[in-house]
C-alpha cells in the first residue's frame, strides 16, 4: 500500500518542481510581485504536502533505508530553498532572490531525479537511468506550465492593463513542454522494449494487461491538453484572457488526469509513464 501511495504522491512533487520552473518564463519586470508571491506559495504548499506524505510513509514502514533518507533530505532542502525564495519576494534583494530561486530549481531537479531512480528498472548503466528522470521531469514541466498559466490568467482580473505578452509566452512554453513530454513517453516505451531485461517484460505487461489504460493516459492527458492548447491559442489571438483562463482550467484537469493515470501505470508496470 505504501508503494501505491508513494506513486500518487509524486504528482505533488512534480507540480512543485514544474511550477517553480515555470515562474521563470514570464518576464519578472512586467508582472506585479503579487503574482509571484501567490504562485510560489501554491508550489511551496505542494512541496510541503509531498514531503509530509513521503516522510509519513517512510516512518510508518518502521525503518528508513539510506536511499530513502537521501531522497527525503533532498526534498527537504528543496522545500526549504523554495520557502526562502518565497520569503525573498517580500524584499528588494534581487541577488538573494536569484540565488534562492536557482538553488530551489537545482535542488528540485535533483530531488526529482532521485525519486525517479527509486522506481528505475535495470542497473545504473542502462537507458532507464536517463529515461526515468527525463519522463518525471517533462511531466513536471507540463504540470507546472499549465498550473502557472491558469494562475497568470487570473492575474489579468487584477491588473487590467497588463500586456498579453506574458500569457502568450507562458502558453508557448506550455505547448513545447507538453509535446516534449509526449515524445519522451513514446521514446521510453520504445527504448525500454529494446533494452536488456527487465525492460521488455515490463513493456509486454504494459501492452497485454494495461494497453487501454496507457491509451487513456495519452488521450485524456497530453493529447487532450494539446487540443485545448489550440483553443487557447485562438482566444489569445482575439485577445480574450478570461476565456483563455477558463480553458487553462480545463487543460490542467487533463494534464493532471494524465499524470495520475501515469502514476497508476508506474505502480503496475514500474514504467515512468
Amino acid at each position: 500500500m505504501s508503494d501505491f501511495s508513494a506513486c500518487f504522491l509524486l504528482v505533488f512533487a512534480q507540480l512543485a518542481v514544474g511550477g517553480i520552473a515555470a515562474l521563470a518564463v514570464p518576464p519578472f519586470a512586467v508582472l506585479e510581485r503579487g503574482f509571484y508571491k501567490s504562485s510560489a506559495g501554491v508550489f511551496v504548499g505542494c512541496a510541503a504536502t509531498y514531503l509530509a506524505g513521503k516522510a509519513s510513509l517512510a516512518f510508518r514502514a518502521g525503518s528508513v533505508s539510506a536511499s530513502q533518507g537521501a531522497v527525503l533530505a533532498l526534498w527537504s532542502f528543496f522545500t526549504v530553498a523554495s520557502t526562502v525564495y518565497l520569503w525573498t519576494l517580500w524584499g528588494d534583494t534581487g541577488r538573494s532572490r536569484a540565488r534562492a530561486y536557482t538553488a530551489a530549481l537545482f535542488l528540485g531537479l535533483l530531488a526529482l531525479a532521485a525519486s525517479a531512480s527509486v522506481h528505475r528498472l535495470g542497473p545504473v548503466l542502462s537507458p532507464a537511468t536517463v529515461l526515468y528522470p527525463l519522463a518525471f521531469l517533462t511531466g513536471a514541466l507540463a504540470l507546472g506550465a499549465v498550473a502557472t498559466g491558469m494562475l497568470l490568467g487570473h492575474w489579468y482580473l487584477i491588473d487590467l492593463g497588463l500586456s498579453i505578452v506574458p500569457l502568450r509566452r507562458l502558453f508557448n512554453y506550455f505547448v513545447v513542454v507538453v509535446v516534449m513530454h509526449l515524445a519522451v513517453l513514446a521514446l521510453t516505451v520504445t527504448v525500454m522494449a529494446l533494452a536488456p531485461a527487465p525492460g521488455p517484460a515490463a513493456v509486454h505487461t504494459l501492452w497485454t494487461e494495461h494497453g487501454a489504460l496507457f491509451a487513456a493516459r495519452l488521450v485524456l492527458g497530453p493529447i487532450a491538453a494539446l487540443g485545448l492548447g489550440y483553443m487557447i491559442h485562438r482566444t489569445l489571438q482575439i485577445p480574450q484572457t478570461m476565456a483563455a483562463t477558463g480553458l487553462f482550467y480545463i487543460a490542467i484537469l487533463f494534464v493532471m488526469v494524465g499524470e495520475l493515470l501515469g502514476r497508476l501505470l508506474l505502480f503496475r508496470t514500474a514504467l515512468p509513464l
